[in-house]
This record gives structure tokens, C-alpha cells and sequence, in this order.
């Protein structure tokens, strides 16, 4: 009777077992999730109360221009990011491009995939925490549209991030597509822009890399 009872009782994984497939689910998320999951179709942010002499923070949107299909990383990435990825490896690269609220500024995001999440923050650690620098991420313009301007040259800074085995590259500049400028002379234009930036890539990296549900076991004896 006690085995009986033993194999119709719903089983358990082990912690290693959860884990690894709740690793192998995040792992799966740019190859199984719509396009439009991954870059959602609006985008809320919130630019610092500082541009405002404020303490409160205006929250304002960004809106997705077009996505890219899947690439290689050689076609999403600088050739500087191209060599300091190398070691770690690539499996595939995601791009999408935002305008502001303003339609002023334009920002391109994407994903690289690497082959898991040690592999990330060494690709990370290797781009230099935070960004802000020259963009490593290679622009992605949409023609007839706000952002069919914004091509490489047009770039003025960059922002990145990890989550799980995914690099999360931005890379913003304005939609007149006007050449490289300091733009970090000018606190406001910086700020504004460094906010779309990681607004836009924290929301994409806060999506890809969320925890998944911790797997149930089904109570069949073959589970």
C-alpha cells in the first residue's frame, strides 16, 4: 500500500533541479518570447527631479519605433564590443529602437546572448560598469520614420546591464541625427538622454531576466 501511495503523491525536484530549469527557461526567453515581449510597445521612465530643481521625478514614455530580426553579434556590435566579447561568446543579438516622448531623442536596445549568466558579467565587467562612453552597440535606423537618421555617427552615449545570461546594450543620441558632441557638457541634454537609455534597457532587462515561476513536478511516477 505505502507504494502505492508513494507513486501517486505529487514528486518535488531537487534545488539543483529547480534551479537548472528555471536556468534553462530564462536562457530560452529570446528564441520563445514574441518579439513584442521582449520590447514592449511603450516604455514608462522616469527623468531625475534635478532637471526640474525638483525633488519629484516626471515620468514620461518612449514608444518602439521597429524591431530588428535575430543576428549574429558581429552585426549588433562595435568592433571594440566584437573583440571584448570574444571569450565570453555569443549566441545571438536582439535590437529595437525607441523615440521619446519628445520625439527629440531616439535610443537603440539590445540583447546579446551569452551562454550564461558568468559569461554576462564578464562581457560586462570587460565593457566597464555602467557605460555612458562611446556606444558599443551599433544603431539600428528605421527609414521613413524618426529615427531613419540615427545612424552610427549619430551616437552620443551608451548604457548597459546584465540579467541572467543576457548583456542589455543602449545606445541613444538625438533624432536630427547630428554627429558625435559632448553632450555631457550639457547636464540637462545628458541626463534626459542617459534616462531614456537606461529607462528603455532596464525595462528590457527587468523582462528577460525575472525569476520563472519555480517548476512544479507533475505527480505521474515517471516525473
Amino acid at each position: 500500500m505505502a507504494g502505492i501511495v508513494g507513486q501517486v503523491l505529487p514528486r518535488t525536484f531537487t534545488p539543483q533541479q529547480a534551479g537548472a530549469i528555471m536556468a534553462w527557461e530564462t536562457s530560452s526567453r529570446w528564441r520563445d518570447w514574441p518579439a513584442g515581449r521582449i520590447f514592449p510597445a511603450e516604455v514608462t521612465y522616469q527623468l531625475p527631479g534635478t532637471l526640474f530643481a525638483s525633488r519629484a521625478g516626471l515620468a514620461v514614455t518612449a514608444d518602439r519605433i521597429g524591431i530588428a530580426p535575430t543576428s549574429a553579434c558581429r552585426p549588433a556590435l562595435a568592433a571594440a564590443a566584437q573583440r571584448l566579447i570574444g571569450p565570453a561568446g555569443c549566441a545571438g543579438a536582439l535590437r529595437a529602437t525607441y523615440d521619446d516622448q519628445t520625439q527629440a531623442l531616439v535610443v537603440t536596445v539590445g540583447v546579446v546572448v551569452t551562454p550564461g549568466p558568468a559569461s554576462a558579467r564578464k562581457f560586462l565587467r570587460a565593457l566597464g560598469q555602467g557605460g555612458g562612453g562611446r556606444p558599443v552597440l551599433r544603431s539600428l535606423p528605421f527609414r521613413q520614420t524618426i529615427a531613419a537618421r540615427f545612424g552610427d555617427a549619430a551616437r552620443q552615449l551608451s548604457w548597459h546591464t546584465s540579467a541572467g545570461p543576457y548583456v542589455i546594450l543602449a545606445t541613444a543620441g538625438y533624432s536630427d541625427g547630428r554627429p558625435h558632441v559632448p553632450v555631457r557638457s550639457d547636464p540637462y541634454a545628458w541626463q534626459e538622454m542617459l534616462s531614456l537609455a537606461r529607462g528603455v534597457g532596464s525595462t528590457v532587462a527587468a523582462g528577460l531576466g525575472a525569476p520563472p515561476a519555480p517548476p512544479q513536478c507533475p505527480g505521474a511516477p515517471g516525473c
